[in-house]
C-alpha cells in the first residue's frame, strides 16, 4: 500500500495560498455587506473621528459555531481593520474595557463547558447545550464619544449547530443594554451607523421608531477571517456595497407565519407543523399583505441604476431575457442585481403572489456605463405542484414578468400568455402526512387584493408573448446522468465493479458505514488520516481497489485541526478529542511533545453562507468553491461537507447562518455554482446537505418535519432538485430528522425515488453524524434499504444491525450491493485524474 504523505506543511509562516485566499475572503466579504439605510452618512468622509462601539466592535463573530467552523490562523475585527485603515477611534477606553470582560466571560464559559463534558457521553453535547453569550458592555458614557463625529455601533450574535435562537432580549431582539446605549447616543444627537454581525435577522422596529440618529445600517452577516478589512473597504468608499438580502427581515417577529409555534416556542419539540405551506418568506409577505421592514432582495448602493428590458426569446422550455443595466450616478462605480419575478393566473388553485424565477448580477459599472444581461428563466419555475394529481403544472392564463432590483421594487416588463392547462411531471406520491396537517389559506380579502393586482398586470402596456409549455420526460433525464456518470468510469474501476461483484453481501457491508474511529461525535470529527477531518468512507475492501475517501466540514471554508504532530518513532499521529476540534483549540490545547514533527493546516475562513449568499453573484460563488478545491487538494480531503442548502423558514432557525436562501431557487443556483468550482479540480466532490427539512436545531435527532407534499416539493425539494440537475454533485447528506414520520436517512421516497428516479443523482447518499445512534435515531439497516449509501461516521453497532437484517431477510443483498455500488461509482468520479 502506498504510504500516506501527511496533511499540511511544515512552515508556520502564512504560505502563498493563504494570502491568496485571503484576498479572495475579503472581496467575497465586501460583496456580501448589505447597505440597509443610507441618510448621506455613508461613505465616511476622510479624517472622520469616530466612537467603535457595541460588543463585535472588536470581538467581532467571524462565523457560527460547530461544524460550520473554521480553525483559521487570524481574523481581523471591525476595531481593527478600521484602525489599520487610518480611521480615527476615539473610544479605545470603551474597548478596552469590554476586552476585559470578554476574556473573563470566555474563561468562566470554557470552565463550565469542560465540566459539563464531564457529565455526558459525547463533550460536544457539552459544547451545543452551552453556547457561549457575548457579555454586556459597560454603558456608554460622554467620554467615549465626545471626540466622535460619528458612532459605528456593531450589534453581533453567535449561534450554531445543536440550539436555535432564542425570541429574547440578547438575541433576537436588543439586549437592554445595547438599546439603552442606542437610545443615550440619541440624546445626545449623535449620528449612528449600525452594523449588525448576526447569522439572521435581529429586529430593530422599535429602536428605529424610538431614535432619529441612526442614519446607517448594513447588515454584514458574518464575514469570516476578513471581515474587519472587507467592511472598512465599505465604510471608507473603497468598495461600493452590491449584496442583496437573501431573506425577509419582518418588522416585528409575530410577522413571521407559524412565528409562535416554531420550536421551542410552543412547548412541543417532538413535531414541527409546516402549517404556512408554500407561504414561506416574501411568498408569505406579499400574499398576505405584511409589510416588512426590509424586503427580500433589497439592498442599497452608493450609485444609482437604471434597470430596462430589451425583449424575451421564447425558445423551448426556457425563455431568455435581455436586459440593460446603466449606472446612472456621476461619482461611483458600482454593481447592480437584476432580479425577474412573475405573478401568476388568479384561480381556485391557491398560488404565492409572486416568485423569483431569474437573477444576474452586473460587473463593476463605472458611472455611465452600460450591461447587457441574458437571464434564463426555466419553464419549471414558473410551475406549481399540484398534489391532488401529483403533478407539475402550468394553468393557462397570464404570467406577469416583473423586473427589479428587489421583491418590492419592481415593474412589469412583459406577459407570458399559456393558451392551456399543461402537466408538466407526472410523479409518484412521496411522503405522506400521518395526520391532518391545517395549512393557512389566503383570506376572501386577500383573494380579491390578489386578482386586483392580477388585472392591472393583465392591463399593463407590456409586450405579450404566447408561451407554451413542454411536458418533462423524467426518465430521459435520469437515463442521461447515469449514462454520464457510469460512462465515465475509467477501466480501473470498472474492474473494481467486477471485483465486487465476486464478492458476497456479507463482505459489502463494510462499505455502508464509514471507517469507524475511537473518536467518535456528533460533530463531525472522526477522521483518523487528516487531523480535525469528519470522518472516512470505508476502507474495507481498499485491496480491491476501493479507496477511503477523507471528508471535511463545511460551508464557510474546511474546518480541520490548526496543527498536530506526528511521533517520529513510531511515525503515527499524537490524537487529540473532539474539543481540540473547536474554536480553534481553545477548550483543549493542543500538546506539544518531543521528537515530533509538527504540521500546520491553516485553512482560510471565508464569510458564511448567508454573507456569500447576499452577494447574488454565481461567478463569485464558483470562485468561492476552486478556492476550497485547491484546500482540499493541499490537505487531502476529498469531499467537502457542504453547501448547507435548508430553507431560512424562520428567523431563529441556530444554523441558517450556514444556509442561503428563504427562496429554493436562489438557494439551488448558488448551490449550484459553488458544486461546479468545487468539482472543477479532480479528486474533489462536495456533499449538498441536509436533505432535507432541517430547518430546527432544538431536538434536531428527534423532530419530526410534518409537511405537505405541495410545500415540500415547491420549498424545501426544489433547491436540492436544481442544485443535483445543474451543479452534478458527487454526494448528498440526509438531514437527522424525520419527515412526516420517517427519519430522512430511512426515507426511499427521498432517498430513491425523488432524488434518483426524479432527478437522476447518481452520486452516493450519506447520513448526517451518527444518526443511528440514538434509541429513537434513524435504523442502520433501513438507511441502506432507503437508498442511504453510507452511514457516518460508522460504528460496531451499525454493523451488527445491518447484518442481522440481512440474515434476518429484512435487508436484501440487491439493497447492499446497490449502496457498495452507489459508493464506488463516487468514488471513481472524485478520483479521476487525481
Amino acid at each position: 500500500m502506498k504510504k500516506w504523505i501527511y496533511s499540511g506543511i511544515r512552515q508556520e509562516l502564512p504560505s502563498e495560498r493563504e494570502v491568496l485566499h485571503g484576498r479572495l475572503a475579503r472581496k467575497a466579504a465586501a460583496e456580501g455587506i448589505v447597505l440597509l439605510k443610507n441618510e448621506g452618512i455613508l461613505p465616511l468622509k476622510k479624517n472622520i473621528a469616530v466612537a467603535v462601539l457595541g460588543c463585535g466592535a472588536e470581538k467581532t463573530v467571524k462565523g457560527g459555531i460547530g461544524s460550520g467552523d473554521v480553525n483559521n490562523r487570524k481574523n481581523v475585527s471591525i476595531y481593527q481593520g478600521l484602525k489599520e485603515a487610518g480611521v480615527k477611534i476615539v473610544s479605545k477606553d470603551w474597548i478596552s474595557d469590554y476586552h476585559n470582560r470578554y476574556e473573563q466571560a470566555r474563561e468562566a464559559w470554557k470552565e463550565k463547558v469542560l465540566e459539563e463534558a464531564k457529565k455526558v457521553d459525547n463533550p460536544f453535547d457539552a459544547y451545543a447545550d452551552n453556547p457561549f453569550e457575548m457579555p454586556l458592555g459597560r454603558e456608554v458614557r460622554e467620554e467615549d464619544i465626545c471626540q466622535a463625529e460619528a458612532i459605528i455601533y456593531v450589534i453581533s450574535r453567535i449561534s450554531g449547530e445543536g440550539k436555535d435562537r432564542r425570541k429574547v432580549k440578547g438575541d433576537y431582539y436588543l439586549s437592554t443594554r445595547e438599546a439603552a446605549d442606542l437610545r443615550y447616543l440619541a440624546e445626545m444627537n449623535k449620528p449612528v451607523i449600525l452594523i449588525l454581525n448576526a447569522g439572521g435577522p435581529v429586529e430593530l422596529t422599535e429602536i428605529l421608531e424610538q431614535t432619529h440618529n441612526i442614519k446607517g445600517i448594513l447588515n454584514i452577516s458574518q464575514l469570516g477571517q476578513e471581515g474587519g478589512d472587507a467592511l472598512a473597504d465599505v465604510l471608507l468608499g473603497k468598495e461600493v456595497p452590491s449584496g442583496k438580502l437573501t431573506t425577509t427581515w419582518a418588522r416585528h417577529y409575530e410577522d413571521y407565519p407559524s412565528s409562535e409555534e416554531y420550536g421551542y416556542l410552543n412547548g412541543n419539540l417532538e413535531k414541527e407543523e409546516y402549517k404556512e405551506g408554500i407561504f414561506v418568506g416574501y411568498r408569505y409577505f406579499d400574499s398576505f399583505g405584511k409589510k416588512p421592514l426590509f424586503p427580500f432582495g433589497f439592498g442599497l448602493s452608493y450609485t444609482s441604476f437604471e434597470i430596462k428590458c430589451c425583449g424575451l426569446k421564447i425558445e423551448e422550455s426556457k425563455i431568455r431575457t435581455e436586459v440593460q443595466v446603466t449606472n446612472t450616478g456621476n461619482k461611483y462605480a458600482g454593481k447592480e442585481v437584476v432580479q425577474i419575478y412573475t405573478t401568476f393566473p388568479r384561480t381556485d388553485f391557491e398560488k404565492e403572489y409572486k416568485r423569483l424565477v431569474g437573477f444576474a448580477k452586473t460587473r463593476l459599472l463605472q458611472p455611465g456605463e452600460t450591461q447587457t444581461l441574458i437571464i434564463e428563466i426555466q419553464e419549471k419555475q414558473l410551475a406549481s405542484f399540484n398534489e391532488d394529481s401529483h403533478t407539475w403544472i402550468m394553468e393557462k392564463g397570464s404570467y406577469g414578468l416583473m423586473l427589479g432590483n428587489n421583491s418590492d421594487n419592481l415593474e412589469f416588463a412583459a406577459i407570458l400568455e399559456v393558451p392551456d392547462y399543461e402537466e408538466l411531471e407526472q410523479l409518484d406520491e412521496i411522503c405522506p402526512l400521518q395526520e391532518k396537517l391545517d395549512c393557512i389559506h389566503l383570506s376572501e380579502e386577500m383573494q380579491e387584493k390578489l386578482i386586483q393586482y392580477q388585472k392591472e398586470a393583465e392591463l399593463a402596456q407590456v409586450p405579450r408573448y404566447l408561451f407554451k409549455p413542454r411536458c418533462l420526460s423524467i426518465s430521459s433525464e435520469k437515463t442521461n446522468d447515469v449514462e454520464k456518470n457510469n460512462g465515465s468510469l475509467t477501466n480501473e474501476y470498472k474492474k473494481v465493479l467486477s471485483k465486487i461483484a465476486e464478492k458476497s453481501a456479507e463482505e459489502l457491508i463494510p462499505l455502508l458505514y464509514g471507517k469507524i474511529s475511537e473518536n467518535i461525535s456528533t460533530l463531525g470529527a472522526a477522521g483518523i488520516r487528516v487531523p480535525g477531518s469528519a470522518g472516512e468512507t470505508s476502507g474495507a475492501l481498499e485491496e480491491c481497489g476501493v479507496p477511503s475517501l477523507v471528508m471535511a466540514d463545511g460551508p464557510a471554508g474546511i474546518r480541520l485541526r490548526q496543527w498536530y504532530q506526528v511521533n517520529k518513532e513510531t511515525d503515527s499521529i499524537y490524537e487529540m478529542g473532539v474539543l481540540g476540534s473547536l474554536e480553534n483549540g481553545i477548550l483543549e490545547p493542543g500538546v506539544y511533545h518531543e521528537n515530533a514533527d509538527t504540521y500546520y493546516q491553516y485553512c482560510t475562513a471565508f464569510p458564511v453562507g448567508t454573507a456569500l449568499a447576499q452577494t447574488w453573484d454565481t461567478e463569485l460563488m464558483t470562485k468561492f468553491g476552486k478556492a476550497i478545491a485547491e484546500e482540499m487538494e493541499e490537505f487531502h480531503v476529498n469531499l467537502w461537507l457542504a453547501p448547507g442548502m435548508n430553507i431560512h423558514r424562520n428567523p431563529l432557525c441556530g444554523r441558517n447562518y450556514e444556509y442561503y436562501s428563504e427562496d429554493p431557487y436562489l438557494t439551488g443556483m448558488l448551490a449550484a455554482a459553488v458544486t461546479r468550482g468545487v468539482q472543477s479540480k479532480p479528486g474533489c466532490g462536495v456533499t449538498i446537505k441536509h436533505f432535507a427539512c432541517n430547518n430546527q436545531e432544538d431536538n434536531r435527532m428527534g423532530v419530526d418535519s410534518r409537511v405537505s407534499e405541495r410545500a415540500l416539493r415547491e420549498i424545501y425539494l426544489r433547491g436540492f432538485e436544481i442544485a443535483v440537475k445543474e451543479g452534478n454533485p458527487v454526494s448528498v447528506m440526509t438531514s437527522y430528522n424525520l419527515v412526516n414520520g420517517v427519519h430522512a436517512a430511512n426515507s426511499k421516497d427521498l432517498c430513491v425515488t425523488v432524488a434518483r428516479k426524479e432527478w437522476g443523482f447518481d452520486g452516493a447518499i450519506m447520513s448526517d453524524w451518527n444518526t443511528t445512534v440514538p434509541e429513537d435515531g434513524s435504523t442502520p439497516w433501513k438507511c441502506a434499504a432507503a437508498g442511504n449509501d453510507i452511514i457516518m461516521p460508522g460504528n460496531p453497532d451499525d454493523d451488527k444491525n445491518i447484518l442481522q437484517a440481512y440474515k434476518e431477510g429484512k435487508l436484501t443483498e440487491e439493497e447492499i450491493r446497490s449502496c457498495a455500488e452507489h459508493l464506488i461509482t463516487m468514488i471513481s468520479r472524485v478520483n479521476q485524474k487525481r
